[in-house]
């Protein structure tokens, strides 16, 4: 950044703020998902009620010894926040820590029979399989005949919005939706779209597309339509999917998810099949590549991101992050006056970013002051929070 952050880092100590209902509220719930996703024996059961009682009204512990991450681990922070209060250390690392003592405690990292088994793999799939999903895959139907800029602009505005899908946020949103109130999609707080095309111009030129996802299924499905459509009219030469290490914030995709997606593509019917064909066959002939690093599970913003990392991005024509997370990690998870200008909190990020998200979280940032005093005028005082807004933020 060009000058030191003067914003506060965001904590879940204050009672009523958004970040301690997440640890408070959002944390057991997700533990009472796993715990009924899967007939896991006694010990993962009593490690599950342990993280319970940690992560509510206990302190932050250390990784087993043997962990295979320890090390990594320490160096992000852990031995300077053990014995501490969840509630008390950044809000990022907390949530971070909570789902990597999620994984430690069903047996996820270590030898055994559930090694390896994403304990968030039945919520995903249920919804790739939803009848919400066959709805949004037949609507493509109705683009093939649009020209090729109009469908650009509406499978990246599917991704946009996609981002709604966020199992991890229903959790804290089900209240709100049994109530039933059904809210016209609202417009962009911020829309930055004309420069995202400007710098994918279709070109015989045209260089690498860099996304880093964010949720599997109902989001990742428009991620993978979006880079299929670049891909076929030339404004990307290749594009590569940068997914998490391991499972992570309930949702969040793996290399797994993106192979999901792409088989309920290339199994529905209409358009999407093609979609899917031209997917498999990207990823197949080297256009399409998944990646993944452990930085992506790190409970650091992308300023401390590694030289490997920044040096991909820093070769790319454009890094697309999608989400909340990756717009908290981009910006720094700071309670950042809404008008800080989104250049100067992303100036560390190596080659030109985009942020394609919904808002889940307090942080926002490049807001217009008319937007901001309209959004403060509107009487929803949750707009920061609800997931009913959303932004395309860019910087060249």
């Amino acid at each position: 950044m060009s000058a030191t952050p003067s914003a506060p880092v965001l904590r879940a100590d204050e009672p009523g703020s958004f970040p301690h209902s997440v640890l408070a509220e959002r944390h057991p719930a997700v533990i009472r998902q796993v715990r009924e996703a899967f007939p896991y024996g006694p010990a993962q059961r009593r490690a599950l009620d342990a993280l319970l009682d940690s992560c509510t009204k206990g302190v932050i512990e250390d990784l087993p010894a043997d962990a295979p991450d320890r090390d990594r681990w320490h160096a992000w922070g852990l031995e300077q926040y053990t014995g501490r209060s969840w509630f008390e250390v950044p809000w990022l690392w907390s949530e971070s820590y909570f789902y990597r003592r999620l994984l430690e405690a069903v047996g996820y990292f270590a030898p055994g029979p559930w090694q390896g088994i994403d304990p968030f793999r039945p919520s995903k799939l249920a919804e790739l399989d939803s009848p919400e999903t066959d709805e949004e895959l037949a609507a493509l139907d109705a683009l093939e005949n649009e020209p090729a800029p109009e469908r650009a602009e509406a499978l990246l505005h599917g991704s946009l919005w996609g981002n709604r899908a966020d199992l991890g946020f229903r959790l804290s949103a089900e209240s709100a939706s049994a109530q039933g109130s059904a809210q016209p999609t609202p417009g962009l707080v911020a829309d930055d779209s004309a420069v995202l095309w400007s710098l994918l111009p279709p070109s015989s030129q045209a260089g690498t597309l860099c996304l880093v996802a964010d949720n599997a299924g109902r989001e990742l499905v428009p991620d993978l339509l979006l880079i299929a459509h670049l891909l076929a009219h030339g404004r990307v030469e290749r594009a590569v999917v940068h997914v998490k290490p391991y499972p992570y914030y309930v949702s969040d995709a793996t290399t797994a998810d993106v192979v999901d997606a792409v088989r309920r593509l290339a199994g529905a019917p209409g358009a999407a099949a093609g979609y899917g064909r031209r997917l498999w066959t990207a990823m197949t002939d080297g256009r399409l590549e998944i990646r993944t690093h452990p930085f992506f599970c790190a409970p650091l913003p992308y300023a401390a991101m590694p030289d490997d990392l920044r040096e991909e991005f820093a070769a790319a024509a454009l890094t697309v992050l999608k989400g909340d997370l990756n717009y908290r990690r981009l910006v720094g998870d700071r309670l950042w006056p809404p008008t800080t200008p989104f250049a100067d909190v992303t100036a560390s990020f190596p080659g030109p970013v985009a942020a394609l998200r919904t808002l889940k979280s307090d942080v926002i940032t490049g807001l217009d002051a008319t937007v901001r005093a309209a959004l403060d005028a509107s009487g929803d005082g949750r707009w920061r929070i609800s997931g009913t807004h959303a932004l395309i933020q860019v910087r060249t």
